[in-house]
């Protein structure tokens, strides 16, 4: 189907890829096990940049496809209709401060992936817009990076290191369409969920870890404008909360915050040896 969209004319071939993509998305519905919404589908066409699962739409990358094959080709003209129509196509899919023109596309060798990807951050505008503020903070918080990692990982089921196919839907729904406000913070007596010995030349290392969620109501009026404000406030709370304690201890507190979506905070990073804490 992509050599079909690559030598055919978008306005040609749109009714077949059409056909295709509802066969994908049919697909998608079998296999996940769940009836998703308009929005959900549209959020699972994004790139994983996005917050998507990339299954994307050949219908709506046909002219991105189009005029990439033409533009590296050779055999693309000035005055190729079908070119001009891709071209008129693709400017209504992006945004006017990314329109491009048929000598533009001809003279710059254009790669398809980053028309695609003008394609796709137009597409999470538009979408991002097109909800309440309530709603944007789980788009956002799935689209930091990182946080759909866990989609191109190769499992390895003689290892443990899989999903089986409930926890995979229960995965795949969380991340298009349900949302959730559930938390969790570990009790302990101690100021660290794990504490790491001989790991720095001067201090033990406390890492504390955390669970939030941006759908909670305490930070959603914050984590509905700004990616990653719910993982960034319990890093804050823990640090106010454990890290007095640490330091009576001699130890190196570090929070481990992580949103229910993926996204992890700005102090997840355990140190490497020889590092040394202010």
């Amino acid at each position: 189907m992509v050599h079909i969209a690559r030598v055919t004319p978008p306005s040609l071939a749109s009714d077949g890829l059409r056909s295709f993509d509802e066969e994908v998305k049919q697909c998608f519905v079998m296999c996940s096990a769940i009836n998703v919404t308009n929005d959900a589908w549209s959020q699972a066409q994004l790139g994983q940049k996005f917050g998507g699962l990339t299954l994307r739409f050949l219908s709506h990358h046909a002219a991105a496809v189009f005029i990439a094959s033409l533009s590296f080709s050779g055999f693309g003209k000035a005055d190729n209709i079908h070119l001009k129509q891709a071209v008129a196509m693709f400017n209504i899919q992006v945004s006017p401060f990314n329109a491009i023109t048929v000598n533009s596309a001809l003279e710059s060798h254009i790669h398809q992936k980053v028309l695609s990807g003008l394609i796709l951050a137009q597409h999470f505008r538009i979408l991002l817009e097109s909800f309440s503020p309530a709603k944007r903070a789980r788009p956002l918080s799935v689209a930091t990076p990182h946080a759909s990692s866990w989609l191109s990982v190769v499992s390895s089921p003689g290892l443990g290191l899989h999903l089986e196919s409930n926890e995979f839907q229960m995965a795949i729904s969380v991340s298009v369409e349900r949302g959730h406000g559930l938390t969790r913070d570990l009790a302990h007596t101690t100021p660290a969920d794990i504490l790491i010995a001989g790991w720095d030349r001067r201090k033990l290392v406390a890492l504390d870890l955390t669970i939030t969620s941006p759908l909670c109501s305490v930070i959603l009026g914050e984590s509905c404008y700004q990616a990653g404000a719910a993982a960034l406030a319990a890093e804050t709370r823990k640090l106010h909360s454990n890290g007095p304690k640490c330091q009576e201890l001699g130890w190196s507190c570090i929070p481990l915050a992580v949103e229910t979506y993926g996204n992890w905070g700005k102090e997840d990073m355990i140190p490497s040896p020889g590092w040394h804490p202010c």
